[in-house]
C-alpha cells in the first residue's frame, strides 16, 4: 500500500516507521511545511520520498494527516478535493468535532475516517519517532457511520498493523472524554510548572531537588504550544467544564489545610486513591 504522511513529526513519523516495519506500507510519501523535518525523515528512512501535497495524495492509497488540529481542520477539505472513491483519508488529531464538522457536507466525506491514536510524548519532530509507540494503545474511530465501509476497513487494518486496539464513539463523546483524561492533565502540568517557576527563582535548586514525582508531574509541561493551544481552542467548552471541577477540587485541599481539617484531607486523598483500581486493571 502506498501511503502519504502529511506531517512527518512525532506521530506521523512513528506511524510511518511501524507501518513500514510491518510491511503494510510499500512506499511512503512525506509532506510537511517544515523542510528540515522532511529531510530528517528521509535521512532516518521514515519516508521514502519527499513530495508535494498534490503528488503525494494522487499516488497514495491512504493519506494520513498528522498535523496540529487547527491546521488539519483547514487542510482536510483540500485533501478530500483531491481524492477518488478508491482512496482513504484519516487524521490523527486529539480533537474531533471541529475536524469532522469541517467536511460534513463534502462530496467525498465518505472517504474520510476520523481517527485518534491515544499516544504522545512531550517531544516532537521525526528524530523522536518510535516504531513501537502505539503497541497496546487504544485507537479511537469516531462517527464510523459516515465513512465508506472499505475506507473504514482500511483504517481498521492500519490500526491493527500499529498493534492498537480499537474503540468506537461519536466525535462529541471523544472530545468530552479526552478533555477528562488528557487535556486537563496538560493544563495542570503547565500550571504547576508556572507555579514552581514563579515561586522558586533558583533554577539550580529546581534541578537539584526535583524528584521523580515532580519530574513526572510536570513532564507534559514540555509539550509545545503549537500543538496544544489549537487543542484547547477546539475543545474549549469541554476543557472549561473539567477545569472548573479541577479548580473546585484544589479549593477543597486548600480549605482542608487552612482549617487544619486533616480528616477531610485524608478523605480527599483516600477518595483519589480509587483511581488506582481503575488504572491497575
Amino acid at each position: 500500500m502506498k501511503i502519504s504522511i502529511i506531517g512527518v513529526g512525532l506521530i506521523g513519523g512513528s506511524m510511518a516507521l511501524k507501518l513500514k516495519a510491518k510491511g503494510f506500507a510499500s512506499h511512503i510519501y512525506g509532506v510537511d511545511q517544515n523542510e528540515n523535518h522532511l529531510h530528517e525523515a528521509k535521512k532516518l528512512r521514515i519516508i521514502d520520498e519527499i513530495a508535494s501535497l498534490e503528488k503525494a495524495v494522487k499516488n497514495s492509497d491512504l493519506v494520513i494527516i498528522a498535523i496540529p488540529v487547527d491546521a488539519a481542520k483547514k487542510l482536510l477539505p483540500k485533501v478530500l478535493d483531491l481524492v477518488t472513491q478508491q482512496q482513504t483519508v484519516m487524521d490523527a488529531g486529539s480533537t474531533k468535532v471541529g475536524i469532522v464538522n469541517s467536511v460534513k457536507n463534502h462530496l467525498n466525506r465518505n472517504r474520510f475516517v476520523a481517527f485518534h491514536p491515544m499516544w504522545g510524548t512531550e517531544n516532537s519532530g521525526p528524530q523522536n519517532a518510535l516504531s513501537e509507540s502505539f503497541s497496546g494503545r487504544a485507537a479511537v474511530i469516531c462517527d464510523r457511520e459516515h465513512s465508506a465501509q472499505d475506507a473504514l476497513k482500511t483504517v481498521e487494518n492500519t490500526a491493527e498493523n500499529l498493534d492498537m486496539h480499537l474503540i468506537y464513539m461519536s466525535a462529541e463523546d471523544h472530545d468530552i472524554h479526552t478533555a477528562y483524561i488528557s487535556h486537563i492533565s496538560h493544563i495542570t502540568s503547565y500550571a504547576l510548572a508556572n507555579t514552581v517557576l514563579e515561586k522558586e527563582r533558583e533554577e539550580d535548586t529546581i534541578f537539584q531537588l526535583a524528584s521523580t514525582g515532580f519530574s513526572s508531574t510536570v513532564r507534559l509541561a514540555k509539550s509545545h504550544p503549537e500543538m496544544w493551544v489549537p487543542i484547547f481552542k477546539q475543545n474549549k467548552e469541554n476543557v472549561l467544564d473539567v477545569l472548573n471541577e479541577h479548580i473546585s477540587q484544589l479549593r477543597k485541599f486548600k480549605s482542608a489545610l487552612e482549617k487544619e481539617n486533616y480528616e477531610l484531607l485524608e478523605d480527599l486523598i483516600r477518595n483519589a486513591n480509587k483511581i488506582r483500581g481503575i488504572l491497575d486493571k
